[in-house]
């Protein structure tokens, strides 16, 4: 009986461990092999339908998503090519407070871009879509215990 307590709570320790962590499920999306210009229309697509936008916003919207896919997938790809050299390093405070201080730049003035296309009501729901969906992914790390 002991070697059977002893056998079960060795397996199940096994198993605990043999799960790979930090794999998850989002990680790997299908998101990530797409072109831009399908991840741009599949953004505009989705705002069409909460926003209620006419043709000549859906044209605009597009330029804008195409803009920012672009700037996404071209950091991301920096990010990558720089890990998989070596290079990539801690960033020290102040190149921190320079790369945080120019994303808020970029977020601002692509806030001010979205203002000229769509009307009052629609940037609010705009505002609270893009809150919602940032505190769903502060949300998602922090259960995965990554940073946030």
């Amino acid at each position: 009986m002991k070697q059977f307590v002893v056998l079960l709570v060795a397996m199940s320790t096994l198993t605990c461990f043999a799960q790979r962590p930090g794999e998850s499920k989002h990680h790997k999306s299908l998101k990530a092999d797409m072109s831009v210009e399908q991840l741009a229309t599949l953004q505009t697509k989705k705002l069409t339908l909460a926003l209620d936008l006419s043709k000549s916003q859906q044209e605009k919207v597009m330029e804008i998503s195409m803009e920012e896919v672009g700037f996404r997938k071209a950091k991301r790809e920096e990010r990558k090519t720089k890990k998989e050299s070596g290079e990539w390093k801690r960033p020290t405070t102040d190149e921190r407070f320079e790369m945080e201080n120019a994303l808020l730049d970029h977020l601002i003035a692509h806030h001010q871009k979205m203002k000229e296309v769509l009307d009052e009501e629609q940037y609010e729901t705009w505002k609270k879509l893009k809150l919602r969906k940032a505190m769903n992914g502060k949300k998602r790390m922090q259960k995965e215990g990554r940073r946030g």
